[in-house]
């Protein structure tokens, strides 16, 4: 009877493999009928968003100018409007549509209607009425696409919190920085001094890109405690540098869901500042702990938007740093004898603070000190002219009259206004030969000229690499400072060589009027340490004298 009833027990069990495999093959394929569902929901979200665009796209190129309103000029292709003419110079394009039309027109590019004010003596008009003309919306609306932070829309007092804290990049704050930053740099270029004896050949935007974000990364956000620091700053470095290239996306009106590749990099990115990464980092300075704090009083500590802010600050230290490092370089390899000329500059600000060129990285300058450098500056500034191909902009808050001197305009609510510098920068009744580059264009009578006459008329803004206003860049002393200190370094330190003879240009199409061009090729060069001393030297000579 046992026999038997295992028996039936097994022909039980026999029966229900069958049921069981089937029912595994019906949960698999009712699986694969909800991944092929979502692909097909997704799919068709995507198709929706593309419907919405093409269609945003047909009523955009439909607009006609209306009575009192500055000459349009919408181009032929639908929503990108004039971007094709506009990228290959968008200088010596602006001045032709200014010859055409004047010093006001609206353009479509991107999207978006903008009217561009070219007169100089008008940039006043849009300083002097912030009420009508926003910075705000913009920048918020940028922040949402480009570092995920919506809550800058809602929420005035984050918005009051941080733009406090921007205090921190002045004054003794500032100096705590550069101080910072010149025990990071020490702590990166003195290694190098020993292994660049003789010549090491290297590429300078490569080269540039990497001091600048190492020190900086370092002097605002500290080390991180990690085995593999290095690995994950360089990591770190290149993921930037890759957003970095694809930022002019963001600022179209293209659905952050159809720029994958970019949401990819902008979320890996966001991941690494977050409040439990930002605690594995040692060193922060004032500034980051204080927004740090701000953020933990608005946002839960583990809340994703904390990250973007985070991004959103190292993105806005970096993103001209980097470029405006390789550019100065690059014109003072093209110029040995600028380089002797700033070396001189500073050998005499050695030798009147008492300081040599000793073994190490020894040499300290105050920021009082290297505002005394002019001709540093003046070559500075000079890059700044050649180099930043950046629009002011704001947008227009209502529907109104935008009077000049000679003329009136009508301006739309939700179209925006903006000025170009670069048309200034390259005039030639401002700028003798402002196609070339003369190192100490900013000079006069041994001290830093600030008188430069258009129409036989005083101008008063001349280099607008920062923007005007209230709205102004608040980190532009530490930007302008930390190049400073960059190049006092690496001309006290090294000695350089261009290899390249070639000229390198600028590539328009990156970073079309939005900050310091990329050049559009980079520039082989060599380096060598100019120390009589090595830091090895330095020790042992130490441990004879004690």
């Amino acid at each position: 009877a046992r026999a038997s009833g295992g028996k039936e027990r097994a022909r039980c069990r026999s029966h229900r493999r069958p049921l069981q495999s089937h029912q595994r093959f019906g949960m698999e394929g009712a699986k694969t009928q909800d991944a092929v569902s979502a692909g097909l929901l997704a799919f068709a979200g995507l198709l929706f968003l593309a419907s919405l665009l093409l269609l945003a796209l047909l009523l955009l190129t439909q607009r006609t100018r209306r009575p009192g309103e500055p000459p349009l000029i919408k181009g032929w292709i639908p929503y990108l409007g004039i971007v094709s003419k506009l990228q290959k110079d968008p200088v010596a394009f602006m001045k032709t549509l200014q010859r055409k039309y004047g010093d006001t027109f609206t353009i479509l590019l991107l999207g978006r209607y903008i009217t561009f004010v070219l007169d100089p003596f008008q940039y006043n008009f849009m300083m002097k009425n912030p009420k009508q003309f926003s910075f705000g919306k913009f920048s918020q609306q940028l922040c949402v696409k480009a570092f995920s932070i919506k809550k800058l829309l809602t929420d005035e007092e984050l918005n009051e919190d941080i733009h406090r804290s921007y205090l921190l990049l002045q004054g003794k704050a500032l100096d705590v920085l550069l101080e910072s930053m010149r025990q990071n740099l020490k702590e990166k270029i003195e290694p190098q001094l020993l292994q660049t004896e003789d010549w090491k050949t290297a590429k300078l935007f490569v080269f540039c890109s990497s001091l600048v974000f190492e020190s900086t990364f370092a002097t605002i956000y500290g080390k991180i405690l990690d085995v593999d620091r290095k690995k994950i700053i360089s990591e770190l470095r290149d993921d930037f540098l890759k957003f970095d290239d694809m930022f002019l996306y963001l600022m179209t009106d293209i659905p952050i869901q159809l720029l994958r590749k970019m949401t990819f990099l902008q979320k890996k990115l966001i991941r690494r500042f977050t409040s439990e990464k930002l605690h594995q980092m040692h060193g922060w300075s004032e500034i980051v702990q204080e927004r740090q704090d701000i953020m933990e009083k608005h946002y839960a500590r583990d809340d994703f938007e904390i990250g973007g802010h985070h991004l959103g600050f190292l993105w806005a230290s970096l993103a001209n740093t980097i470029p405006t490092m390789f550019w100065a370089m690059y014109y003072i390899l093209r110029h040995p004898e600028v380089m002797e000329t700033l070396r001189d500059e500073i050998d005499s600000l050695l030798q009147s603070t008492g300081q040599k060129k000793g073994p190490g990285l020894s040499i300290h300058f105050t920021r009082e000190q290297l505002d005394s450098l002019v001709c540093l500056e003046s070559t500075i500034l000079e890059v700044f002219r050649l180099c930043s191909h950046s629009i002011i902009i704001r947008k227009v808050v209502e529907d109104m009259n935008f009077n000049t001197e000679t003329s009136s305009y009508r301006l739309r609510k939700g179209d925006f206004v903006a000025v170009f510098p670069p048309v200034l920068h390259s005039d030639p009744e401002v700028f003798e030969a402002p196609e070339e580059f003369r190192f100490d264009r900013f000079i006069e009578d041994g001290k830093k000229k600030t008188t430069f006459l258009k129409r036989g008329k005083k101008l008063k803004h001349v280099i607008l690499p920062f923007g005007f206003g209230t709205n102004k860049c608040p980190g532009r002393y530490l930007a302008v400072n930390e190049i400073k200190l960059l190049l006092v370094i690496l001309l006290t330190y090294f000695d350089f060589e261009i290899i390249d003879k070639k000229p390198v240009g600028v590539k328009y199409s990156q970073r079309l009027l939005f900050g310091i061009q990329h050049p559009d090729s980079d520039v082989s060069f060599r380096l060598m340490g100019m120390l009589k001393w090595t830091i090895e030297e330095k020790r042992n000579n130490d441990v004879v004298h004690c």
